[in-house]
């Protein structure tokens, strides 16, 4: 049986694995579920993720959802390379301390702008909020731009780690086509903005584009 994908146009967790799918090249089928359909509420997806969220798989039958465990999952169900963990026990230990740290700290620093700009009524916007918002971002965004890069996260090739990080960061910047002075490009240091092109560069990236963003 095949691996079925399920995914949300712009999650950030839905689109790692979606990478992880193209860099492990990996037979699969995918289907976009729709948010505003209630696609998470109806009852066959719910059997397969209670908490009706995405991304979930299911391959030959077993159902799983949560990001992380579904990368994990992916690295030891197909172990041929390329791997989604490579390296040794030291540089697989941080690329899981990398996938930590997007989503315990630089995904929440997105999540009070993306709240307030996404959905809340621009006529509501809290000018305060925004900007108390803004400038967290900014502390946080420097320390990333601290981590000692390589060519990609944690190596010289694409690792779990790029796949976390990167969606993270590439929804923060669509905040900027409804409140460009926001300015989360310029907030974004010239390490980080240089991987961020090499994560773009990859082969199979525009592939995994997300739809409603074309």
């Amino acid at each position: 049986m095949a691996l079925t994908f399920y995914y949300g146009s712009g999650s950030p967790y839905a689109w790692r694995v979606w990478l992880a799918l193209e860099h492990k090249q990996l037979s699969y089928e995918h289907k976009m579920m729709s948010f505003s359909a209630g696609d998470l509420k109806k009852p066959e997806f719910l059997a397969i993720n209670p908490r009706h969220k995405v991304p979930a798989i299911v391959d030959d039958g077993f159902a799983l959802y949560e990001s992380q465990a579904i990368l994990e999952y992916l690295d030891e169900r197909y172990p041929a390379p390329p791997s989604l963990f490579p390296g040794d026990l030291r540089q697989r230990a941080i690329i899981r301390r990398i996938v930590q740290e997007a989503d315990q700290y630089l995904g929440p620093a997105f999540d009070p702008l993306i709240d307030q700009i996404f959905f809340t009524a621009q006529d509501k916007w809290d000018a305060g909020a925004i900007e108390k918002a803004r400038v967290k971002l900014g502390e946080e965004l420097r320390l990333w731009e601290d981590i000692p890069l390589r060519e990609f996260m944690a190596g010289n090739e694409p690792s779990a780690a790029d796949f976390t990080v990167y969606p993270h960061l590439a929804l923060g910047l669509r905040l900027e086509k409804k409140k460009p002075d926001l300015d989360v490009r310029g907030a974004i240091g010239p390490k980080i903005g240089a991987w961020m092109k090499r994560v773009e560069a990859l082969p199979y990236f525009r592939k995994t584009w997300p739809p409603h963003w074309k």
